[in-house]
């Protein structure tokens, strides 16, 4: 290229003329090739543009190219100055942040087990025929796992594993695709239009679409990865660098993005537009976001922090206290207006859950949450308090930096550890299968198997299981915040105790569609929580809970236990569709009578109880016999008392007493 002709300021540009539907391309960068001074130079190197919006190489997933190519050539499609696709007056949905309810789903496992029945199992196209479904279950976010283009074959040269899960970006400005059904036809422009269809279908069920982005690593790994794309363009600048071109790893994959370079940091906001402009995308949850506030590489001081650095105030890495990229997406005027959620920790030992810097309005995902109410439901003893704050959206976490409690992802169980059915049912983890010997994986899941380990249990230890998923989604969607569960976890999907399951493509990960109508008990119960949740507006709050909202109460009336002991939490709220509600948590190993809060002209009703079978674990006004149910209590709740089983929860409502 011509500097003259090819060069402004510091962009490099081509102009091409003529028919470009058929044609891709690709950078060779001249110059040094010295590793030890961060230099992978090689003009023999065809790399794929970091800015390319599809990456062509191999077209079916799983399948290696000719030769038994893994890594065969990749090339990107030429943009074109127009689009084809009809978003048929899509707009986004913009919905308050406090009335989401997440769906974290991997988009190839939702579909692809034979019992889904649909024309392109696996695909974009594929799910959106599953949509109704998460409408129907009261979802109303879908938190996509990584869609980006990557290489589900890339240890495949060293063992049988798959990169199933994603969290290895090759490109991240392309859909993957080897998740649509056209695949590489038309260089990739059919499978950019999957996705939007994807989105827009989303959209009219109502139904937001985050997005799960990994800009803390590439798929190019350590001095040992592959040339791809960013390392042959300019190593130096994306990735971070210790002085004898060694790569920092706070990823725990190799190498580390070096977010807060000037050229990266306009690079991922460059992306981020463009998932949002372009193809019209709701929020984005960012793969250990601490990464992003950590400083860059120092090899150009001057460029990045306008001025030489003296001595060692600021290392390669150390975290900032208002990192640029972080300040520019927060005060992005296209990216302020959709949702951003980090996951406040990274593979360096840096936890900023609570104490990530969000400019008000950067959520997070809370990890405390998990770890808390693990703990006290399973019946440890010294979490009544902090699960309390839990249920009132976290406010030891967010209140005090000017937050709300929406800005706390809530959640159990995601796609990494435990599943929810395997959460009660393992003490220890079985990752055999992932040929790492059992040493990957948590080894501290905070779980319980109710007494037995294993699938295979007695009548009483498979009964409180059930008990304790439903007292884990009963949690979830009573707290304040934002409830988020995993794919599957509503129908108690098992992955065998395998607590790390992101090398296989198997039924292992895949969404069981017939599992779904053999717990249907489960998937009933799942279904009228979240509708239970999106009535009650105290529920949702705006603002952390006040004590004329919210009244605690222990087995008497406004007596909470807040001992080292207890097992018992309860509380009243006021909610303007309900009246009231009463929600109690008993997690000891003995059965309780509570007696419950006396409203002059009211009566308590129960709604929810863990402790009975399906359907009378949630009594919907259409249950047959429901009237009949009631009556069976109506000598506790004539009294002001209601039983409740070891390890239950219950939620009655106050109805006028007539």
């Amino acid at each position: 290229l011509d500097p003259l002709m090819n060069r402004t300021g510091d962009v490099w540009h081509v102009f091409l003329e003529g028919e470009l539907h058929g044609m891709l391309y690709g950078y060779r960068f001249d110059g040094t090739f010295a590793p030890h001074c961060g230099h992978y130079f090689d003009v023999s190197n065809v790399v794929v543009d970091p800015y390319a919006k599809a990456v062509i190489s191999r077209e079916e997933y799983g399948v290696p190219a000719h030769g038994n190519n893994c890594w065969p050539q990749m090339a990107g499609m030429i943009p074109l100055p127009y689009s084809t696709f009809d978003w048929e007056g899509d707009l986004p949905l913009r919905y308050p942040q406090k009335d989401l309810v997440i769906y974290e789903m991997h988009l190839r496992g939702f579909t692809k087990h034979d019992s889904s029945n649909v024309e392109h199992p696996g695909t974009f196209i594929g799910a959106v025929s599953k949509l109704d479904y998460l409408k129907e279950l009261g979802v109303n976010c879908i938190e996509l796992m990584p869609c980006h283009e990557f290489n589900e074959l890339e240890y495949a040269t060293s063992s049988s594993k798959m990169n199933f899960w994603g969290y290895s970006t090759i490109n991240f400005f392309s859909p993957m695709t080897r998740y649509t059904s056209g695949g590489i036809k038309n260089c990739g422009r059919d499978g950019i239009n999957e996705f939007k269809t994807f989105v827009r279908e989303s959209h009219k069920r109502g139904i937001e679409v985050i997005l799960d982005v990994v800009f803390n690593h590439t798929a190019e790994g350590n001095e040992n990865g592959p040339i791809l794309s960013f390392r042959g363009v300019d190593n130096t600048t994306y990735y971070m660098l210790a002085p004898k071109g060694e790569f920092y790893n706070y990823s725990g994959c190799g190498n580390t993005f070096n977010c807060n370079h000037p050229v990266v940091r306009q690079f991922i906001v460059d992306c981020l537009r463009y998932w949002v402009m372009e193809m019209h995308i709701d929020g984005f949850r960012f793969d250990l976001a601490s990464i992003m506030t950590r400083g860059s590489s120092l090899w150009d001081p001057i460029n990045v922090y306008g001025a030489p650095i003296e001595g060692d105030m600021i290392t390669t890495g150390t975290p900032l206290v208002t990192p640029p990229l972080i300040a520019a997406r927060g005060n992005d005027p296209i990216l302020g207006g959709v949702k951003l959620i980090a996951e406040a920790w990274d593979a360096g030992g840096l936890y900023q859950v609570g104490q990530f810097p969000h400019w008000n309005v950067w959520s997070e995902w809370n990890g405390k949450y998990r770890d808390i109410v693990r703990q006290f439901i399973k019946g440890t003893d010294g979490f009544a308090g902090g699960f309390a704050e839990c249920l009132c959206g976290s406010p030891q976490l967010y209140q005090a930096g000017g937050r709300k409690p929406w800005h706390s992802i809530n959640f159990v169980c995601a796609h990494d550890g435990f599943t929810l059915a395997d959460l009660v049912t393992y003490n220890n983890k079985y990752n055999l299968p992932n040929g790492e010997d059992n040493r990957d994986g948590e080894n501290h899941n905070l779980s319980w198997n109710c007494g037995e380990e294993g699938e295979f249990a007695r009548s009483s230890v498979k009964r409180l299981r059930k008990r304790q998923m439903r007292n884990f989604f009963v949690c979830l969607m009573v707290s304040q915040g934002v409830p988020m569960f995993y794919m599957g976890d509503e129908y108690g999907h098992t992955k065998g105790g395998n607590n790390n399951t992101y090398c296989h493509d198997s039924y292992v990960n895949y969404f069981r569609w017939d599992k779904k109508e053999e717990h249907s008990d489960l998937h009933r119960f799942c279904c009228l929580m979240t509708k239970f949740r999106k009535e009650c507006e105290g529920l949702g709050l705006e603002d952390f809970p006040t004590a004329e909202q919210l009244q605690w109460h222990g087995h008497q009336p406004g007596k909470p236990d807040w001992s080292e002991k207890s097992r018992f939490v309860a509380f009243s709220m006021k909610d303007e569709t309900k009246g009231e509600i009463y929600v109690a948590f008993n997690t000891s190993h003995l059965a309780a009578v509570v007696e419950l809060p006396e409203r002059i002209g009211h009566r308590w009703e129960p709604v929810v109880d863990t402790g009975k079978p399906a359907p009378y674990d949630f009594l919907t006004d259409d249950l047959p016999d429901r009237a009949l149910t009631v009556q069976q209590f109506s000598h506790f709740l004539n009294s002001n008392l209601y039983p409740m089983l070891s390890y239950t929860s219950v939620i009655l409502v106050s109805r006028p007493d007539v």
